[in-house]
């Protein structure tokens, strides 16, 4: 639309090329250099403005950008906001909670007061500089004002996505050596009640079973609020009645315990504290501490391979520059924006492009704590038109799981308000992304189709709205300083057209430096395959045109009778047929091509799996694809085995398909019981 173009920041492809060439020969002088001055460093850095070494054959793998530099990220944020760009009236989040209706708003000056007086609050309990904090917490307003109170002293967040179990959180707590956990008491995911308190005191008997003791952790206090003076605390999440009274109902079954305050929460008085209570005579000021570039800001735990999930290491420097200039950038950011990321911050999408990149450009976000299709499958569109949302940032698994319904549930709000829409998480099939722009955009918002990882810090492919001509499906180029390559089985690069593995040349600020207590870990999981590169860990294809395709995990690429198929393209192809809403492939033995496609299909609801179905299906794959692709197997699948960030578990998948009981960890599953469903549905034969 002519109307992004006139205030875009890149507005041509010319214009990205430009800057993108400026970026990989001088980053220094003409681009992060650039960048680097619009924050406050105490002092400047020493020596080498990049230092690295990609290559194991040649020692130690390390990444340092701007070493000897000091800064405070939560000053920049923050601070700089509310002092030099005078934006302390300025909206930095709208609340919105489980249930419409119930909502709260956070201006830059009132978040730096909250933040200040938790910062004291930590360092009054001996937490300082180079401390791990572990923070296992809802959505709510308190969780962003504990990441940043860490972040101003000098403390290491280590947060836990709060719908983990406490086998879960104890792994990380443990792994990470943190010596203090905030919580919650309890939190709504649409009508179901997850009691977090039960779930930390559950992990902490775990951890002391473990021989690791943790000497404090702070109880955050959300549910009375109108039981206090309103002067003793501003800032609490307004509750709903209904978690009061299911906690008390709750209390009430079980054996009385001393408590200090109403509804009965288990209380271990050596150890918990309540939030307001800490709060209150707090001091709304706390010099900030200074930390050099390279030192640690937080710990994100991943899946690996292994089972065993890892820790990844981002520091402050590089990520802070990093995440504010790829949230400017890519959502084409401008300060009457508001944005909204439908993530949780448990997530690296919700550190990156819900807290540090968003509040270092002085934006307003939307903080959602609900669920997308609660309590309608409208209540997205509601929230849009509600805050006139002007970017708005999910996951194709819930536009997948929105087109299900149709579009009424869409059309039925304005949506005027949208400019820019984007995805994360996993590669958009093209029939999902033609919705999206087509129904939900109305063929007037560009898509930006990201691709990143937990390691990556932010965005390393992606369009950027007004420059980049899009191609549905595809994340189609680098961002700035990132150079990607394609490479053979050899490690060969390939060049022009051409499909292997997605690898990065060079680093970028905001790239993992380790991972936590494992450093030959990092260094085998992500250098030794290709000495000299990045390994992303999946695949990828570059067309004529040069636009990048991620075709899926390297370890979700299937090799039949020769031929290298991406299970995504299958997948797509699959999603494609009217009845399909998802489907999923994994690989299955095969005698005579050594594996075959498995398919599991989701229909859409009020469709039936037969065998005219299949059919369909079969036909639909070999004329998108070819003859080689033709699926073996296609079982009917009421739900796919997810984690609670929405990805699909192939794993579990391909255990499945070759009815192996043994699924080993199984903790990150949002619903077990789609495994034994699964399993019931199996196809024995192939088609």
């Amino acid at each position: 639309p002519p109307d992004l173009f006139k205030e875009a920041h890149v507005a041509s492809f010319n214009r990205y090329t430009e800057l993108y060439l400026k970026s990989i020969e001088n980053p220094e002088v003409e681009f992060w250099g650039e960048v680097a001055k619009e924050f406050y460093w105490k002092t400047k850095h020493t020596g080498y403005f990049l230092d690295y070494n990609f290559d194991i054959t040649k020692g130690k793998i390390y990444v340092e950008w701007m070493k000897g530099a000091t800064t405070n990220i939560c000053y920049n944020v923050l601070d700089r906001n509310v002092e030099q760009k005078k934006l302390g009236d300025k909206i930095a989040f709208y609340w919105e909670g489980n249930e419409p209706g119930d909502w709260r708003q956070v201006t830059y000056k009132n978040l730096l007061q909250q933040v200040c007086k938790f910062a004291n609050v930590l360092r009054k309990q001996g937490i300082k500089k180079g401390d791990h904090i572990a923070i296992y917490m809802p959505m709510i307003i308190e969780l962003i004002v504990a990441m940043l109170a860490c972040a101003r002293i000098g403390a290491v967040h280590s947060i836990v996505f709060a719908g983990f179990s406490a086998e879960s959180l104890c792994e990380r707590i443990l792994d990470s050596h943190c010596s203090l956990l905030i919580t919650a008491d309890g939190s709504y995911r649409g009508e179901k009640l997850i009691n977090l308190k039960e779930i930390a005191d559950e992990a902490l008997r775990k951890c002391k079973e473990n021989y690791l003791y943790i000497y404090i952790y702070i109880y955050i206090y959300i549910l009375l609020r109108e039981e206090l003076e309103p002067e003793e605390n501003p800032s609490l999440s307004p509750p709903t009645k209904r978690i009061r009274q299911d906690l008390q109902e709750s209390a009430k079954s079980e054996k009385p315990k001393k408590v200090r305050h109403k509804p009965q929460t288990p209380w271990n008085a050596d150890a918990d504290l309540w939030w307001h209570e800490l709060m209150r005579n707090a001091g709304d000021e706390c010099e900030p501490e200074w930390c050099d570039s390279e030192d640690s800001l937080f710990i994100l735990y991943t899946s690996g391979s292994t089972g065993k999930p890892k820790g990844v290491v981002h520091t402050v420097g590089g990520y802070m520059i990093y995440t504010a200039t790829t949230f400017k950038y890519v959502f084409d950011y401008h300060p009457e924006d508001i944005y909204w990321c439908t993530a949780d911050i448990g997530w690296i999408t919700g550190h990156s492009y819900i807290t540090y990149g968003p509040l270092a450009n002085g934006a307003t976000s939307v903080l959602f704590e609900g669920l997308l299709l609660y309590p309608d499958e409208g209540r997205i569109w509601q929230i849009v038109d509600k805050y006139k949302v002007n970017k708005f940032y999910t996951a194709p698994t819930a536009i997948r799981s929105l087109m299900k319904f149709g579009d009424e549930p869409v059309k039925k709000y304005s949506r005027q308000s949208l400019k820019v829409l984007g995805t994360v998480g996993e590669p958009i099939n093209p029939e999902a992304w033609q919705w999206y722009y087509s129904v939900v955009g109305e063929k007037r918002c560009p898509i930006v189709d990201t691709f990143w990882q937990t390691e990556t810090g932010g965005h390393v492919l992606t369009p950027l709205p007004c420059a980049t001509p899009l191609k549905p499906g595809s994340a189609t180029f680098p961002f700035f300083g990132v150079v990607p390559a394609i490479l053979n089985e050899s490690g060969e690069e390939l060049e022009g057209e051409a499909e292997g593995y997605l690898v990065f040349k060079q680093p970028w600020p905001s790239i993992m430096r380790t991972v936590y207590g494992n450093p030959k870990r990092f260094e085998t999981t992500y250098f030794s395959q290709f000495p000299g590169y990045y390994i992303t860990g999946d695949g990828c294809k570059r067309d004529k045109d040069g636009y990048y395709w991620i075709t899926g995990r390297t370890d979700d690429m299937l090799n039949v009778s020769g031929h290298l198929l991406s299970t995504a393209e299958v997948e797509s192809a699959l999603i494609e047929h009217a009845d399909v809403a998802e489907a999923a492939v994994v690989s299955h033995p095969h005698p005579v091509k050594g594996e075959c496609l498995y398919c599991f299909v989701s229909l859409r609801e009020g469709c039936e799996f037969n065998k005219t179905l299949m059919t369909e299906l079969k036909q639909q794959v070999r004329d998108k694809i070819g003859p080689i692709a033709t699926p073996d197997y296609i079982q009917n699948a009421p739900g796919l085995p997810k984690t609670r960030s929405g990805k699909i578990m192939r794993r579990l998948l391909r255990k499945i398909a070759r009815n192996e009981k043994d699924l080993g960890d199984t903790s990150t599953l949002a619903d077990a019981s789609i495994i034994d469903t699964l399993f019931n549905h199996r196809c024995e034969t192939a088609i």
